[in-house]
């Protein structure tokens, strides 16, 4: 195996529960991002969403797409050169994957495309002659999904962030407030195969927890280009709080801790999710 995904893999040595199919995954996802950043697509793009979370800002739960945004609106922007870098740049380190634009069923802003690879085959590669913990059907195919929003909302900022493997790389990312505020849009209106995404919810402690202010501005924008608030209605940090009350009583929160807990290592947390206990943590909501 290449010696750099042999470092790679050598960092999950202590982390003790994790299933080798998400470290496969999160692998995976980093070069990915390495390949990107060669390709030059953080020119013009910045990286957002669950994953960015866990690997530049330590969430402690597992994500599994990849989801990005121009920095500013580009009807005619095209995904599929970038696609085939990831494709080279992941092959070159010896996994034997393909890359799959996905093709538009209906208008939207969002470009995706999938990188696909044989399950037992990429973890056989990666892990030697280490059996799986499970049985894994022959067939069974690993999907990073890629999407990338080419209309992007106004009033973000950005940041500049590094990794060292597997080789040095820069990307451009959400800067948290702005992480943030996508975020809570999420929770407020996301619908998801309707059921509740409790990753959102768990996301949202996450932020609470670092005290990380709110970029209202963004968020504003966000809500506005849903149609969740009228462009010329009042938006404030009162109001917005008064909205996320309102949509935690209506939330199944045994629907949200289901959702969640495959992705975490600890469950333990859940125990106290209650629409009280959001509306109290609410409380310490902020904007910056």
């Amino acid at each position: 195996m290449n010696p750099i995904l042999e470092q790679m893999v050598s960092l999950y040595k202590d982390s003790a529960g994790i299933e080798k199919k998400t470290i496969l995954r999160e692998i995976i996802q980093e070069l990915v991002l390495s390949g990107l950043s060669r390709a030059g697509f953080f020119n013009q793009a910045a990286f957002y969403g669950g994953t960015a979370l866990r690997i530049f800002h330590g969430l402690d739960r597992f994500s599994e797409d990849l989801d990005f945004s121009l920095m500013e609106k580009t009807p005619d922007f095209d995904l599929n050169p970038y696609i085939k870098a990831i494709e080279n740049e992941v092959n070159a380190y010896g996994l034997n994957m393909r890359s799959e634009m996905k093709l538009k069923t209906k208008e939207s802003a969002i470009q995706s495309a999938f990188l696909k690879g044989n399950t037992k085959e990429l973890l056989i590669f990666l892990f030697s002659d280490q059996m799986p913990e499970t049985f894994i059907h022959p067939g069974e195919n690993i999907r990073i999904k890629i999407e990338v929003d080419i209309n992007p909302p106004e009033k973000a900022s950005f940041e500049r962030k590094f990794q060292l493997l597997p080789i040095p790389y820069e990307v451009n990312l959400y800067d948290l407030p702005s992480l943030f505020a996508g975020k809570i849009h999420a929770v407020l209106c996301r619908a998801w195969k309707s059921r509740v995404k409790g990753r959102d919810l768990y996301d949202y402690i996450f932020f609470l927890a670092k005290r990380v202010p709110v970029n209202i501005a963004h968020l504003r924008c966000r809500l506005i280009e849903t149609g969740t608030i009228d462009q010329k209605a009042d938006f404030s940090l009162a109001i917005l709080t008064a909205m996320l009350k309102k949509k935690f009583d209506q939330t199944d929160m045994d629907a949200a801790k289901r959702d969640v807990a495959p992705f975490l290592s600890n469950q333990s947390g859940l125990q106290v999710w209650s629409p009280d206990f959001f509306k109290a943590i609410t409380d310490n909501l902020s904007d910056g």
